[in-house]
């Protein structure tokens, strides 16, 4: 099989898994145990926070591991202070945008901010009243597309408003800097860098209050409890680990198959590439056909054993356009063609060659 959905997930890198196999046989103790099987286990849990605070220049204590990035991004809006106001992005992941209404429904004042046809927010838009939280992600899982979140820190900050980004799909394939952005809370994931499924992280400034979701123990600073998932959290410390290093090489590799992609669609007549114009992860296209519905073109592909989507892989199944291009002003019939490519570390350049061939084939010679 051809797999083009990395921003979906990831294969568990086999020095991930080799790293990972040794907490999940001989050394099982609980972390919060005190001797020495669970002294073990929570020595490599610190470790993993060393590494992951390297790929992100954070402070390791400042790190809270969770089961995902879903977790982390509903533990940031639920530190909202009672009685606070919040403002996402139109076009953030479902698991911002559904407890952000969720929010709104019990009462909390909620602004959608909205962004052009590349994806980008204008502060100018932003509400006249500073609220007390602001969510908007780095890069879209959808089309690649990277905020720049420089002017938004610096028009918000005075304010007293927290900031949080969903870093997700970022992580791992552009450098980042929790230091340097500016931001208060910041949501990670670990199956997106080649590592474990069900482990997360959000990243947090000391002077921020959390409110826990999940409560019944001191692990991670007393911010969530219950017991840490270790091989799991192992994991995504030394997927961050091989990240740090392997950033530069794996950037350009999929640079290189996505130029590659978009040449070849340059050649298929009435293709979209949604937010071209825009800085964009390299490894991600998101693109639109003339008179084609996503969803069956990626069954077509799929039985051609090529992987792609038509968008989130957590709003897959829906018959609705992707609301991420309705918000950058894409019609709804041509948000219907869209199909996402996301190339990873062991993708080839025979592999994007013969996709061409094969969307071509199925679409224009049907």
């Amino acid at each position: 099989m051809t797999y083009f959905d990395h921003n979906a997930t990831t294969p568990l890198d086999e020095r991930v898994l080799a790293a990972m196999l040794p907490f999940l046989t001989t050394f099982y103790g609980n972390p919060s145990s005190l001797y020495r099987h669970g002294r073990l286990a929570r020595t490599a849990i610190d470790t993993a926070r060393e590494q992951l605070a390297a790929l992100i220049d954070a402070p390791a204590t400042q790190i809270i591991f969770t089961s995902g990035g879903t977790e982390a991004n509903n533990l940031a809006l639920a530190s909202l202070p009672p009685h606070g106001t919040l403002a996402i992005s139109a076009i953030e992941h479902a698991s911002i945008t559904e407890p952000a209404h969720r929010l709104q429904e019990l009462g909390t004042p909620l602004d959608i901010l909205p962004v052009d046809s590349k994806g980008c927010i204008n502060t100018q838009n932003l509400p006249k009243h500073a609220p007390d939280l602001v969510s908007v992600m780095i890069a879209n899982n959808e089309t690649g597309a990277i905020q720049d979140l420089a002017p938004l820190v610096a028009k918000l900050t005075g304010f007293g408003t927290v900031i949080h980004t969903d870093a997700v799909q970022a992580l791992g394939k552009i450098p980042l800097s929790f230091r340097q952005l500016g931001v208060q809370l910041m949501s990670l994931s670990s199956h997106k860098i080649y590592g474990p499924k069900g482990c997360g992280a959000l990243v947090y400034d000391k002077d921020t209050a959390i409110t826990p979701l999940l409560l019944g123990g001191g692990q991670e600073q007393a911010q969530r409890a219950g017991t840490e998932n270790v091989a799991a959290i192992v994991g995504f410390g030394k997927a961050a680990e091989l990240a740090k290093a392997e950033m530069a090489a794996r950037s350009l590799h999929t640079r290189q198959l996505r130029d590659m992609l978009e040449a070849g669609l340059a050649e298929c007549p009435g293709a979209i590439i949604f937010a071209q114009d825009a800085q964009r992860l390299p490894n991600t296209v998101q693109f639109g056909l003339p008179d084609t519905d996503g969803e069956m073109l990626l069954m077509k592909l799929d039985k051609k054993a090529i992987a792609i989507s038509s968008g989130s892989a957590c709003a897959s199944g829906g018959s609705l356009p992707s609301p991420v291009l309705l918000a950058m002003g894409v019609a709804a019939d041509v948000a219907k063609s869209a199909i996402r490519v996301s190339f990873g570390a062991h993708n080839t350049p025979d592999q994007v060659y013969d996709f061409i061939k094969q969307l071509q084939a199925l679409v224009y010679q049907a």
